[in-house]
C-alpha cells in the first residue's frame, strides 16, 4: 500500500489519477499532447516536449516560445538537472545599465530592458536528441495543430489573456495585438483562436532541431527585431546560448530527498526552509493548525532573506549552495524563530509571476520534471513581427542594488523564480529511487508552494492530490502573510495573534501557486492536478 492516506479532506474539482503512463499539466490540451506520445510508444521525455511545445500554444498567458526552461529528469538510474536558462544581451554592459536604468529601482517589466536569451527552445532540442524516441517534427505535431486549426480558449487561459491585453498598450506593442487580439479584442472562454505564426516557427524550430531559433532565419529576426526597437539582444547572444546539465542541490527532509535545480534558480530557498524546519517535530501538532503554519511562515522567510541575498549566475555569487544548506548554519538559522511570535526577517517583497509546469512518467520508470516560462504572463510584451514568438522579461529579476551578486551585467543568468522539483527515497535495495515529480507554479510562490506540499506529505501523509487541494499562504514583505480560504477560522484568528499581518484571499487562485505532481507506486503512478489552474492529470 502507499505510504499516504487515501482521504481527500479538502474541497477540489479534482480526484488523483493511477496509471501506468502519466502526464500532470496545468492545460487539458497540453497533457493530452503528452499522453499522445505515450500511447504511440514514446517515453515520458516525448512527452513532455510535446507538452511543452503544445502549452506555448494554448496557454501563452505564462509561457511561449521565448521563455526559459528548466528540467529535472530521472534517467539512466539517477536524476539529472538541465539548466536551460538563457543569459543577459553582451551588450548590456555597466556603462549601459547606468544609462539605461538610471534613477529606477528595478528593471521595467515591459519592453526591452528586461529581455534575456530565451533558453526553452534549448531544453526542447537537448531532450529531443539525447533522450527521445521521436523526432522533433513528430513531438511538435500537436501544437502546430492547435496553432494552424485552431483550439478553445480555457477559462484561466482566457482570463489572464485579457489581463494581458489590458497591460501591453497597443501603441507600444502593436506586434503583441496583432498575433495575440488579431479580431481587435483577447478571445473568451471557449472561443476558438488560431495562431499562425507560432505553427510556422515551431515546424521551423521541430524541422531544423532548434537551429533556425539559435542560428538561422528565426535569430535573424530576432537580431533584427532588438536593432529596430532599441533592444541589446543580438544573433550572437543566441548562438552562444547552451543549455548545462547540472548537479541538483538536495535536502534530506523525514526520509525523503528534496532535489532542486542550484542557482541561479530559486530552489534551494525551499530546501533552506525545509532544512530548517527539521529542527521542529511538526507532527506534534495537526496540519493545518496555527503552531504548525507558524513554524512554516517563519522557516520560508528566513530562506527567502538568504535567497534575496545570495542567489544569483553561480559565477558571480560570493557563497556555495553547500554553505546555505550546511547543517549548522540551518540549526542557526532555526534558533532566530520564536514559536510565541512573528518576526520581521527583513527578507523582502517576493514578486509574483507566471508559468507553467509539466511532468511525465512512463512504465519503464523514467519521471521527468519540467517548468518553462516568460517570467510575468505573457513577458515583456516585445512579440518578434510575424514569428510568435513572445520575448520573456527574466532580466527583472536581476536587482539594481550597486554591487550585489545579482546585479546585471553582459552575459549574466539572472536570479530565476522557476524551479521544477523531484524527490527520491530509498528502494527496496537501500539506493536512492525515484518517488515524486512536482511543481507549484507562480513566480516567489514557487519554494513556497515546493514546501507546504513536502510537509503535508512527508510529515503528515497526507495524499499528494490532497497536499494540492489544500488551502495554502504565501509570504509578502514584513509581517505580511496572504492566506487562501480553507483553513479553520482559530487559524487566521491564532496567527494574527502571534503578530503575523494577516491578509485573507477571496478565494483560492493561481496567486498561491499551481502544483502538479506524479507520485511513483509499487507498478504504476499517481498523478494529481491543482484546481487553481484548468489543468489536467492524465494516463493509462
Amino acid at each position: 500500500m502507499p505510504p499516504f492516506s487515501d482521504q481527500h479532506p479538502y474541497p477540489s474539482q479534482r480526484e488523483p489519477v493511477y496509471a501506468r503512463n502519466c502526464v500532470a499539466t496545468s492545460q487539458p490540451l497540453a497533457a493530452q499532447a503528452g499522453l499522445e506520445m505515450l500511447a504511440k510508444g514514446g517515453n515520458a521525455f516525448d512527452a513532455i516536449v510535446a507538452t511543452a511545445m503544445c502549452l506555448t500554444v494554448v496557454e501563452p498567458t505564462s509561457n511561449g516560445i521565448g521563455a526559459d526552461a528548466f528540467c529535472l529528469a530521472w534517467v539512466g538510474g539517477g536524476l539529472h538537472g538541465l539548466n536551460a536558462s538563457g543569459r543577459s544581451p553582451a551588450l548590456l554592459t555597466q556603462s549601459e545599465v547606468k544609462s539605461r536604468f538610471a534613477g529606477m529601482k528595478s528593471i521595467p517589466y515591459y519592453g526591452w530592458g528586461g529581455v534575456t536569451t530565451p533558453g526553452a527552445v534549448s531544453a526542447w532540442v537537448t531532450l529531443a536528441e539525447q533522450h527521445c524516441t521521436m523526432p522533433m517534427i513528430n513531438l511538435a505535431e500537436p501544437a502546430i495543430r492547435y496553432a494552424r486549426d485552431g483550439f478553445l480558449v480555457s477559462p484561466q487561459t482566457a482570463y489572464y489573456w485579457a489581463r494581458g491585453a489590458k497591460a501591453y498598450d497597443p501603441a507600444k506593442f502593436p506586434d503583441w495585438h496583432k498575433t495575440f487580439a488579431p479580431s481587435g479584442e483577447p478571445p473568451r472562454t471557449g472561443e476558438r483562436i488560431r495562431l499562425p505564426d507560432h505553427g510556422d516557427t515551431l515546424q521551423s524550430i521541430a524541422e531544423t532541431n532548434g537551429k533556425s531559433f539559435y542560428e538561422g532565419e528565426l535569430a535573424e529576426k530576432m537580431d533584427a527585431a532588438a536593432r529596430a526597437q532599441g533592444g541589446l539582444l543580438r544573433k550572437a547572444d543566441l548562438a552562444a546560448h547552451r543549455a548545462d546539465w547540472v548537479r541538483p542541490v538536495t535536502l534530506d527532509y523525514k526520509g525523503m530527498t528534496l532535489h532542486e535545480i542550484p542557482p541561479n534558480g530559486q530552489g534551494i530557498t525551499a530546501c533552506i526552509a525545509l532544512g530548517i524546519l527539521k529542527h521542529f517535530d511538526l507532527t506534534r501538532f495537526e496540519p493545518d493548525s496555527v503552531e504548525c503554519q507558524h513554524l512554516q511562515i517563519e522557516a520560508m522567510k528566513l530562506a527567502f532573506r538568504d535567497a534575496h541575498r545570495f542567489i544569483a549566475d553561480p559565477a558571480f555569487m560570493d557563497t556555495t549552495p553547500d554553505a546555505l544548506l550546511d547543517p549548522d548554519y540551518l540549526a542557526s538559522r532555526a534558533k532566530l524563530i520564536r514559536r510565541d511570535r512573528a518576526t520581521d526577517f527583513k527578507h523582502g517583497m517576493p514578486k509574483l509571476g507566471g508559468t507553467v509546469y509539466l511532468t511525465a512518467a512512463d512504465a519503464g520508470g523514467g519521471m521527468v520534471s519540467y517548468i518553462q516560462s516568460c517570467y510575468t504572463g505573457f513577458g515583456s510584451g516585445i512579440v518578434v513581427p510575424g514569428t510568435g514568438i513572445s520575448l520573456q522579461n527574466r532580466g527583472c529579476c536581476f536587482t539594481l542594488e550597486d554591487g550585489h551578486p545579482n546585479a546585471p551585467g553582459p552575459s549574466k543568468r539572472p536570479y530565476h523564480t522557476i524551479i521544477p522539483g523531484f524527490v527520491t527515497a530509498p528502494g527496496w535495495d537501500g539506493e536512492a529511487a525515484p518517488l515524486m515529480s512536482f511543481g507549484v507554479m507562480g513566480g516567489y510562490m514557487q519554494p513556497q508552494g515546493h514546501a507546504q506540499v513536502m510537509v503535508r506529505i512527508a510529515d503528515f501523509g497526507q495524499n499528494p492530490q490532497a497536499a494540492l487541494d489544500a488551502p495554502r499562504w504565501r509570504v509578502d514583505d514584513g509581517l505580511t502573510v496572504n492566506i487562501e480560504p480553507g483553513f479553520d477560522e482559530t487559524v487566521y484568528k491564532g496567527l494574527a495573534d502571534l503578530g503575523h499581518e494577516v491578509v485573507r484571499a477571496e478565494a483560492r487562485t493561481v496567486a498561491h501557486g499551481r502544483g502538479q505532481i506524479i507520485y511513483a507506486l509499487e507498478d504504476g503512478y499517481l498523478a494529481a492536478s491543482d484546481l487553481r489552474s484548468d489543468g489536467q492529470a492524465v494516463g493509462f
